[in-house]
């Protein structure tokens, strides 16, 4: 099939998405793990309860200035605030484009290492995204998850399954007109060293961006979700922020085409804290390609928020994830001065995290 029919306006709302200064929202936890997180605040996990979250979110005036993008999980997608309007208007309101995440989980990968995984998805996803695109939805996500053992992982089947997997996602989106985020998460989990982390990711994301080529996606109507270049949760040696953000930049630069409009960093377990610094100090950098480096956090734009909202404060919430839009805004501009706004230190690395 061809892309023509929405090739411009692929690249018009990937270019959106990537506005300096602005990042994503993801707010697409499944309701087990959304469940988790209001379990933390003593709040039970109903469907009223996880409106008026995410409504608290939604309703937060000022919002779109730091914020270009949120995805969403199916449940919200479809969901009206308690006023009535739906939550996909909530957002346009804000100026805020609405996303979807698209892949159906994480399954073992068989013929390979027991820890090793395939994400699933792909079968009816281009009628999916045709209904998402009916419902307001502009882009999707889907995340696929390798994993660096001492024993050989990620292995090459396992690179290049999930590499195949996330070009075809990337590819049937498209077909609907949405944009894919393609995020190849390298998990934090393993005490390996940051050298071999950037090692395997320059092999991963190259094998992505082949993959993409082989299934005719256009480039320019994409964003690549990456984690950052980091060492492993249980190695010993913790290099610095700036080296951190040297090696990924570098990483990236060995790695991402340039016809690639913006990327978009998971927090993958960093502290709030942690991914405002990392993010200002890669933008503070000079870097060959003119792509935008932003941002598209999860718990480090919701952590502080969730518990000042404690299930029934909707302005501190607000209060809270504001100051956080604004930090990573800043720092995806590198103007960022650490500690200046409200933020949680607190690691938020889970071994084997799964959503």
């Amino acid at each position: 099939m061809s892309l023509s029919l929405h090739s411009s306006e692929l690249i018009a709302t990937a270019k959106a998405l990537a506005t300096p200064g602005k990042g994503i929202l993801a707010v697409d936890e499944s309701t087990k793990t959304i469940g988790k997180r209001l379990g933390s605040i003593n709040v039970e996990n109903t469907e009223a309860n996880r409106k008026a979250y995410r409504g608290m979110l939604f309703t937060s005036a000022g919002l779109g200035d730091y914020i270009s993008g949120a995805i969403l999980y199916e449940e919200t997608l479809f969901q009206n605030h308690a006023d009535g309007e739906s939550m996909v208007d909530k957002l346009k309101k804000l100026g805020i484009i609405a996303g979807i995440k698209v892949d159906m989980g994480l399954r073992p990968l068989p013929g390979a290492h027991p820890i090793e995984t395939l994400c699933t998805g792909l079968d009816g996803l281009v009628e999916r995204a045709a209904d998402y695109y009916a419902q307001g939805a502009r882009f999707a996500k889907w995340r696929a998850v390798l994993q660096i053992t001492a024993d050989g992982c990620p292995s090459e089947l396992s690179i290049r399954e999930n590499a195949w997997g996330l070009a075809r996602y990337a590819r049937s989106v498209q077909e609907s007109g949405l944009v894919p985020i393609i995020e190849p998460e390298i998990l934090m989990d393993g005490s390996h060293p940051i050298e071999q982390t950037a090692h395997v990711q320059e092999r991963v994301i190259k094998e992505v961006y082949i993959a993409c080529q082989r299934n005719g996606v256009l480039l320019e109507g994409t964003l690549l979700k990456p984690s950052m270049t980091v060492q492993g949760a249980d190695c010993s040696a913790k290099p610095d922020p700036k080296t951190v953000a040297s090696m990924t930049v570098r990483t990236l630069e060995r790695s991402v085409p340039a016809s690639v409009p913006g990327i978009v960093f998971l927090s993958g377990g960093l502290s709030e804290e942690a991914a405002s610094i990392y993010l200002n100090l890669m933008n503070t950098i000079e870097r060959k390609a003119s792509w935008n480096l932003g941002f598209s956090y999860g718990r480090a734009l919701q952590h502080s928020c969730l518990k000042a909202w404690g299930g029934s404060d909707t302005a501190a919430g607000q209060k809270a994830l504001m100051a956080r839009a604004q930090a990573n805004s800043e720092a995806s501009m590198g103007r960022y001065v650490p500690g200046s706004q409200p933020s949680s230190d607190e690691q938020l690395f889970v071994a084997g995290y799964t959503y």
